[in-house]
């Protein structure tokens, strides 16, 4: 007579425990294998070198992470209805200078300036939303183009130059996007808590709300969606507008922080925010998606690159390690699902 060994009954056997049942189910999520990831990595890294969990450190991981990862938060949304966008890093770099130039031209206050560089985000994401609803153009080609319009307007409105440094002190709202205060010795900046915030209030909408369930059936089956009375165009079209508001906001961020407008900021943010929505569970023909899985993502990618350069490998070979991960976390994904579709 066959019998199962006494682990695969704790874990899978009519009586399971209650440990097992927790274990299963976490075991199957799409974040299990990123969160093994990020304890292994750190791990690894604290082991080889001292630094990597220094005050240092940590203050500067807190200072870049959060603003990639809003654009990723952004984009987990997005490639959840089963779309995706490729100008989120040409906007995270066109909205500090368009911000910045109204102020450096005397045009208005910054507090304006930044305002008009959200609405200009409201307006591209629109722009992509009805291309890519209404005029049935792939997300791809539709996003491509924006890439390389919102760009070309940045470099040619800056001549190609980065904008010439300023000062944002005394501004309200410098203050309240990237103060900054100490917590011990780690310093930590306001863009911390909007992340943070970002996080908690796209994890309810996407799971709690019904304009989450509209999300996730918009990518799983647009016609069936359509069929049900789901709004799959508008729904499409909010969340294009979500990601560039949150692409610009970033990149507002970013400039403020280190008081420079660089047109070419964001070069290649639109790839490495897909490994990370990607590597975080969020499927990307749409249908599935995890916030939590993305901010392990973020995490992951970040502490990679921080990583690498502090113990001494060449950060050229980044690029190395994304891959492999991407490909390691993908085939992960894989057999998962096809455990939890074969009932395992």
């Amino acid at each position: 007579m066959h019998s199962s060994s006494p682990f695969r009954r704790f874990f899978t056997g009519p009586a399971a425990s209650p440990v097992g049942q927790f274990m299963q189910t976490f075991i199957s999520r799409p974040e299990f294998g990123p969160f093994v990831l990020l304890i292994l990595e750190i791990i690894v890294f604290t082991l080889r070198s001292g630094a990597f969990l220094s005050s240092t450190n940590i203050s500067n991981l807190l200072a870049f992470t959060p603003e990639l990862g809003m654009i990723a938060l952004g984009m987990t949304m997005l490639m959840t209805s089963g779309e995706f966008d490729l100008s989120v890093g040409s906007v995270f770099g066109f909205a500090p200078v368009v911000m910045w130039t109204i102020l450096n031209t005397g045009t208005a206050s910054l507090e304006v300036g930044f305002f008009v560089a959200i609405a200009i985000a409201v307006v591209i994401g629109y722009v992509n939303g009805i291309f890519v609803t209404r005029l049935k153009i792939p997300s791809f080609l539709v996003t491509l183009g924006m890439l390389l319009v919102v760009r070309g307007t940045a470099l040619y409105i800056t001549d190609g130059f980065p904008q010439r440094t300023w000062s944002a002190e005394g501004s309200w709202i410098a203050n309240l996007i990237v103060g900054e205060f100490t917590i011990g010795s780690i310093k930590i900046y306001a863009s911390v808590i909007w992340f943070i915030a970002f996080v908690i209030v796209l994890a309810y909408m996407l799971t709690q709300t019904k304009f989450g369930n509209w999300i996730l059936a918009s990518g799983g089956n647009a016609q069936s969606a359509q069929a049900r009375g789901v709004k799959v165009g508008r729904t499409k079209i909010i969340l294009f507008i979500m990601t560039a508001v949150m692409s610009a906001f970033a990149g507002i961020v970013s400039s403020i922080r280190v008081s420079a407008a660089n047109p070419n900021s964001g070069t290649g943010y639109e790839l490495e925010v897909i490994a990370m929505v990607v590597i975080g569970g969020t499927a990307l023909t749409g249908g599935r998606g995890t916030i939590i899985g993305t901010v392990l993502g973020v995490l992951i990618l970040r502490f990679m690159r921080n990583g690498i350069v502090l113990i001494g490998v060449p950060g050229l070979a980044y690029n190395i390690f994304i891959g492999a991960i991407i490909l390691g976390m993908m085939a992960l994904h894989s057999w998962l699902e096809r455990r939890h579709n074969a009932g395992v």
